[in-house]
């Protein structure tokens, strides 16, 4: 496990992540989860530094093989490694907990792929002013990302029904690309899914039903730097079938309380 290049400076655009925490006392960090995404990291994490100068870029390297880590580390990241893949939801997790343990008041994901357009971060950030998540959302309107077939169907019925328990209106609740405040950051830090699609659907659902604010912001994705989609029938069906679990286990488990700390 490494440390490498730590940045330790405060948020600067008004009122982000809380109504009640000043500017100055939010601190922004960027997790990047990558597994094996040597070909393009060192690019992510450069954009990530030019459009949010006053971030900490986290890459938390899912048990890669290759040179994710060393690239990343080079580029100006903090790299955590992980000793063996825990999936996105599980280093998400670590992530939350480095946010919590470091007085980063502020969290969001970016994939390590390049997809993400880093240059929506402030949109999503100023978007915490009103409330707790805010989601890049991929069908609200910008850009020309589509899915087809049973993927696209098993996105709308669940953006329907998160939606529904969320009680604001979502169209793209698996995106990867979001913001989270203060709230959401102790929230997640607590009790965070591992399992698939527990980083994208079931959160949503834990912090909808924890009380807090969800929304969305639409954005343009970008081709892939590195590697090729995975998609097709077969997968889009396993894709379904496991967002449903998702969603039904969300349901079924506890509800989760914020842990206090004195802001929202």
């Amino acid at each position: 496990m490494a440390n490498h290049g730590v940045l330790m400076t405060a948020v600067t655009a008004p009122r982000i992540g809380s109504r009640d925490m000043p500017p100055q006392e939010q601190r922004l960090l960027v997790v990047v989860p990558a597994l094996n995404e040597q070909q393009s990291v060192g690019i992510v994490v450069r954009d990530i530094r030019a459009a949010v100068p006053e971030a900490e870029c986290l890459v938390v390297d899912d048990g890669s093989s290759d040179a994710t880590a060393s690239i990343a580390r080079e580029a100006g990241a903090t790299v955590l490694e992980l000793p063996f893949n825990l999936g996105v939801g599980g280093a998400m997790r670590a992530g939350f907990r480095y946010a919590r343990d470091r007085g980063h008041t502020v969290v969001v994901q970016v994939d390590a792929d390049g997809q993400h357009d880093v240059r929506y971060l402030p949109a999503l950030i100023a978007g915490l002013a009103e409330h707790d998540i805010v989601i890049g959302a991929r069908f609200a309107g910008v850009g020309d990302y589509s899915a087809r077939g049973p993927r696209r169907w098993a996105m709308r019925l669940l953006a329907w029904a998160v939606s529904r328990v969320a009680r604001h209106r979502l169209s793209d609740v698996t995106s990867g690309f979001k913001a989270t405040g203060p709230a959401a950051v102790r929230l997640f830090a607590h009790t965070y899914p591992a399992e698939y699609l527990g980083d994208t659907v079931e959160a949503l659902v834990i912090a909808a039903r924890a009380g807090l604010r969800i929304t969305q912001v639409p954005v343009a994705m970008r081709a892939r730097q590195a590697g090729e989609p995975s998609h097709n029938a077969a997968r889009a069906t396993v894709y379904l079938l496991r967002a449903g679990l998702a969603f039904l286990l969300a349901l079924i488990r506890p509800r989760v309380a914020v842990p206090d700390g004195g802001d929202r």
